[in-house]
């Protein structure tokens, strides 16, 4: 069958090549992270009755806009409007910066002040865009991220203070090791990226209190890993809505999931077995391997989305028997209809032993209450789907190596991207890509970026030579082929888990996952899972985002 994929993810593509010399194993079946949405929460103002407060509030905030949009137009006018010798002139009278003669200095000079032109049009375009879609919007943007977008305007306006100020000797008698430390905000630049709230004591769950030897029995087809992970969350929502042990796929027709995940994990955050491996299903049913009504969720373009041979699979590999399949509704998963909880225990609720309703991939059943930070299902851990202990331990080993505490992580998806299948494109062209991860840079002020990538070196290669921070280039760190006198992934290999691209693969989410600030590819379910985590694990950041999120690729080819 042909597998419509558009978020087919090919997670050991997502990996960087371990120098190109090792060739990944091949999948013991065939071909993890969850699609949240954009992780800003706008705080509604507006409502059947609106207050005089609120009102106050629009109009206050409105102003605030006003005044950003034209403060970089005053200090252009100011700049080249006012004696800047006489503003900077010290109580003994000396005046400072002194008067440069025709000399280097000058031309430097004149470079700073046409870098600092440079950026304050980007701040002006900034705050251009900033003013733009308040207008356009008809409620109010929360106060954190308005916070955040004016933290992010007075750094820029430092960084243009100290071009224009590099050129200049510190004035006499300043026991300052910079002239541009006499203009320090007074405001805390470390807030710009601080860790993003995620409202954790605000989330809504549901108990899942499975009913003894009643089985949700999890089917999961659709493209790679990170997308079978999505199934599989989604499946862990239908069981608890249904009161079912859901059955965790068998290697033989699927993934094999315990290599990657926690699977005693969940159990052990709700208290009780709610999740089993396919064997601990097959002993409890004594090999009698019958599945008593397998219900469709969805219809087209195949009954369940399931071919043949997975149907074969299924019976011949794993010696499952089943009854006639039957639909619940008509549903399709090109045009995914938006579900209730309420929905799906109407036509799901059976007094049969096990069930299944196929892969669920595309289901849209509750969005918002299934994305939440921390997932729907009450629990008393931060997240229930997550790396395995070995894997999570490498993780912190590699960047207790390699990156230290602070750093960004990149997540370079090319493959898939170049044949415009994503709407809007998310294909963007080597340089402008990386001015969108220089800007990034410039925000954060760390000095190392992570990379996890499928590009090829030509193009990885391009991009670190055009990232670069304060005149200086960020060094790209990539996981290295594996050396006997490095011991970060010692564990890996003590247990066997070496040279499986399912490992690396969720290896790679996981240092992501651990960054300061993440800067991920669009459309891609790969960096879903990461944003996933990091909403779990609270270490989101404010400055977290889409890789040129909200722009468009300068350039796209024709279409063949």
């Amino acid at each position: 069958m042909d597998r419509e994929s558009s978020d087919d993810e090919e997670d050991q593509r997502n990996l960087i090549d371990q120098n190109d010399t090792k060739p990944s194993p091949p999948l013991s079946a065939p071909a993890a992270s969850f699609r949240i949405d954009n992780h800003r929460h706008p705080v509604e103002f507006s409502g059947p009755t609106t207050t005089s407060s609120a009102r106050l509030f629009h109009f206050q905030f409105n102003k605030r806009y006003l005044f950003a949009f034209f403060f970089p137009l005053f200090i252009l006018v100011l700049y080249f409007s006012t004696d800047l010798r006489n503003m900077f002139r010290d109580t003994t009278g000396t005046v400072w910066p002194p008067k440069l003669d025709s000399s280097p200095s000058a031309s430097r000079m004149r470079e700073s002040e046409l870098q600092a032109l440079s950026l304050l049009r980007h701040q002006q375009l900034g705050l251009s865009s900033l003013w733009n879609s308040s207008s356009s919007s008809t409620n109010s943007s929360s106060l954190e991220d308005f916070k955040s977008l004016l933290l992010e305007q007075i750094q820029l306006n430092h960084q243009i203070q100290q071009v224009l100020l590099s050129s200049y000797p510190a004035p006499a008698g300043s026991n300052s090791s910079s002239s541009s430390d006499l203009f320090e905000p007074t405001l805390g630049l470390g807030d710009i990226c601080r860790n993003r709230d995620q409202k954790m004591s605000q989330r809504r769950t549901i108990e899942w209190k499975p009913k003894p030897n009643k089985y949700l029995f999890t089917i999961c087809v659709s493209g790679q890993m990170s997308n079978h992970l999505i199934c599989l969350e989604k499946h862990m929502f239908f069981a608890a809505l249904l009161d079912r042990i859901l059955v965790i796929p068998s290697p033989k027709v699927d993934y094999q999931y315990s290599r990657v995940l926690d699977i005693d994990h969940v159990n052990q955050c709700l208290g009780r077995k709610v999740v089993v491996t396919f064997d601990e299903f097959a002993e409890a049913k004594k090999n009698h391997l019958h599945i008593d009504r397998f219900i469709c969720y969805f219809s087209q373009p195949q009954p369940c989305y399931l071919d043949d041979e997975h149907l074969k699979k299924l019976k011949s590999s794993l010696g499952i028997s089943m009854g006639k399949i039957e639909h619940a509704w008509v549903e399709d998963i090109k045009k995914p209809s938006r579900k209730t909880g309420e929905d799906v225990m109407a036509k799901f609720s059976t007094g049969d032993d096990v069930i299944a309703i196929g892969d669920v991939f595309y289901a849209n059943v509750e969005p918002e209450w299934v994305m939440q930070p921390g997932g729907p299902l009450a629990h008393k851990c931060k997240t229930l789907v997550e790396p395995s202990r070995f894997i999570l331990l490498t993780a912190q080993r590699f960047i207790q190596t390699f990156l230290g505490k602070n750093f960004i992580a990149l997540h370079f998806r090319r493959h898939g991207f170049l044949n415009n299948a994503k709407q809007p494109s998310c294909f963007f062209p080597v340089p402008q890509a990386a001015e969108c991860i220089n800007h990034v840079v410039e925000k954060a002020n760390m000095a190392v970026i992570y990379i996890s990538t499928d590009a090829a070196e030509s193009e990885t290669s391009l991009l670190q030579s055009l990232i670069v921070q304060n005149g200086k280039p960020v060094p790209f760190v990539k996981r290295p082929a594996r050396s006997s006198a490095e011991k970060w992934d010692a564990l890996l290999y003590r247990h066997g888990l070496q040279d499986d691209s399912q490992v690396e693969a969720m290896l790679d989410k996981t240092i992501c996952a651990m960054s300061s600030i993440f800067i991920g590819s669009s459309g891609s379910t790969f960096t879903e899972d990461i944003l996933r985590l990091r909403k779990d694990w609270e270490s989101a950041s404010v400055c977290d985002e889409y890789l040129c999120q909200g722009e468009q690729p300068n350039i796209i080819a024709d279409d063949e």
